[in-house]
């Protein structure tokens, strides 16, 4: 990642139609704002690294993640990846609620371009590990949203990457199904996969990671691979900040 800044445009156009935004134009009437999300972002992993990126609320983590799997192109700078990439990002969405457990499997591994053999023959796995047997056929909407998370966490995690992207994916469910989620990322970690995760626990980011990128307002605070160091700094930070 090379210098790499994201830009959003925010105004009128968030509220207001078509129509009355054309007319506002030719009036010279049209209020916009620019919000940088991330600016000069520059940084290199190789091969097995796994890089914790941490920050407070806001601080560009989620965008810098959507630049880096393709969803958002950046306003500036280059972003160079070799190798098949899979992002799991907001776990929960592309479900369909009226559908059972069971379909809503087969149409998520759908849509991560598995085919129909290789789910059936891997349906049972991913309904042992998101734990879910007993509610096979119930409607998905009538799930818990740990139980969705952790449903589709299963789902993804049958991937092979060369380069991982997880949003807080660790997190979901309880702590055995944490602890659970966290032994299968590092067994694909420890295939050589490149990984990137964004997290708000300090202490799975220290056991975890081997390279850490600290966020700030969207700016880059620090990056390298002293991990327990920058942790120890941005924990001070964050006490200053509550007090």
């Amino acid at each position: 990642m090379e210098n790499v800044s994201i830009k959003y445009m925010v105004g009128d156009f968030k509220s207001i139609g078509f129509k009355e935004y054309v007319l506002r134009r030719l009036k010279g009437n049209y209020d916009t704002k620019e919000f940088w999300a991330n600016k000069h972002i520059s940084f290199t992993l190789n091969k097995g690294d796994m890089l914790g990126i941490i920050g407070s609320n806001g601080a560009g983590k989620s965008t810098l993640l959507k630049a880096i799997s393709g969803i958002m192109v950046p306003s500036t700078g280059k972003i160079e990846k070799r190798g098949k990439l899979v992002a799991l990002l907001e776990l929960g969405s592309g479900f369909d609620g009226d559908l059972t457990v069971k379909e809503n499997t087969y149409l998520r591994g759908a849509m991560l371009g598995y085919t129909r053999p290789f789910m059936n023959s891997k349906y049972n796995d991913i309904i042992e590990f998101a734990e879910l047997k007993d509610f096979q056929d119930r409607p998905f909407k009538f799930l818990s949203s740990g139980m969705k998370s952790r449903l589709a966490f299963s789902i993804a995690s049958l991937i092979n990457p060369d380069i991982l992207i997880l949003d807080e994916v660790l997190s979901v469910g309880d702590g055995a199904f944490r602890k659970k989620s966290e032994k299968k990322m590092k067994d694909i970690i420890s295939g050589g996969a490149t990984t990137i995760l964004v997290s708000h626990s300090l202490n799975q980011v220290k056991s975890m990671c081997n390279k850490i990128l600290w966020l700030e307002k969207g700016k880059m605070v620090q990056f390298g691979d002293n991990v327990q160091n920058i942790c120890s700094e941005y924990e001070k930070f964050l006490d200053r900040k509550a007090k």
